[in-house]
């Protein structure tokens, strides 16, 4: 993505007293980040997630923190945004017993680190959601934001990107200036350069092609914390004899790059991509119930942050949202599947529960 403030001169168009952009033909450069951090906050800020559902209150305070760059380009009325951002929000949330009294309060962040015109129209790939107080209360109040909270925040990214797709704070300077269409006969300036025009059609083409490739499918991401080292998390996850005993079924799991393994009966099967011991697995994962040809794609980092504390972040890609049957809940079978299957059981065997 180019960096704001840094395309090249010739094609700008400043405001200055002589500078004139007639029908917005030269490219025009806006700043959106003001603008974007008015939208978010707008959007969110004090924002009442859950009010005495299951006699628990949650709520977003404010935006912490937006960082990264977002603009607007014109040119000949065409709209070209590009934003790369880091978002971070601040939610608070009580559990309260059937009389209204307050059992407990907790405090934390969601974190959306990459937020990217890259992936417009697509949900962001990592969503981490924290808490800093990890007793019953605090994992009880983060469950519910995450199930509640999240998709509150990650809605209003894609109205932002759908904001800044229409030309975010140049949309009504864009209104005004609206390009007035060519008279029958007309023909262009020959001085204009096609260049621009061309290579956004291929941009154009490109992302209806990674839309239609990508409709159908769903992303999970989940973050998990556990009471022991990194390397131990990883060693479970990739040891079939420790999958047959805390999951009661057949495991079989190879250790190498390019390895294949078969999990849950053989229900999950797959190949290794990448693996780097106490750090990183990715992995290609295949439900049997699947249609054919689709594999959807593991990634699971692992961060220790104090010793005997580890955090697992997990983005599983290309979900398929319905199965070869049409059963239309394979992504909620298997977020699922990941949390009370594997991470939940793996606390309960193996004594790792925070």
């Amino acid at each position: 993505m180019a960096k704001m403030g840094c395309g090249d001169k010739r094609w700008i168009v400043e405001d200055r007293p002589d500078g004139a952009n007639v029908h917005n033909w030269h490219w025009a450069e806006t700043d959106c980040m003001e603008w974007s951090k008015n939208f978010f906050t707008k959007a969110l800020a004090g924002q009442t997630v859950l009010d005495g559902e299951g006699n628990l209150f949650l709520r977003i305070k404010k935006v912490d923190k937006l960082e990264g760059e977002a603009y607007v380009n014109v040119r000949k009325g065409k709209i070209i945004p590009g934003y790369e951002l880091s978002l971070v929000i601040s939610w608070e949330g009580e559990a309260k017993d059937s009389d209204g009294n307050s059992l407990g309060k907790a405090e934390g962040t969601i974190e959306i680190p990459y937020i990217s015109d890259e992936n417009a129209g697509e949900d962001p790939s990592e969503v981490r959601v924290t808490v800093r107080d990890d007793g019953p209360f605090g994992k009880r109040l983060k469950d519910a934001f995450l199930a509640k909270g999240k998709p509150v925040v990650v809605e209003q990214v894609r109205a932002f990107m759908t904001a800044m797709s229409k030309g975010g704070p140049a949309k009504d300077e864009l209104e005004v200036k609206k390009v007035v269409a060519k008279k029958s006969g007309e023909k262009q300036p020959a001085a204009v350069a096609a260049l621009p025009e061309v290579e956004q059609k291929k941009k154009e083409v490109v992302k209806k092609e990674k839309e239609k490739k990508k409709e159908g499918f769903k992303t999970i991401t989940m973050m998990e914390k556990f009471s022991c080292r990194a390397k131990d998390l990883f060693e479970i996850l990739m040891d079939e004899n420790r999958w047959k005993g805390f999951t009661h079924s057949n495991a079989r799991i190879s250790k190498e790059v390019n390895g294949e393994f078969s999990i849950f009966d053989g229900s999950v099967t797959g190949t290794n991509v990448e693996l780097q011991e106490g750090k990183l697995i990715v992995q290609k994962w295949r439900f049997g119930s699947w249609p054919d040809g689709v594999h959807s794609m593991v990634r699971l980092t692992f961060d220790e942050p104090e010793s005997g504390v580890t955090i697992v972040n997990l983005v599983h890609s290309d979900v398929p949202e319905e199965d070869r049957y049409g059963n239309a809940t394979v992504v909620e079978n298997t977020e699922r599947g990941w949390r009370d299957l594997i991470f939940h059981k793996i606390r309960a065997v193996f004594g790792f529960g925070i």
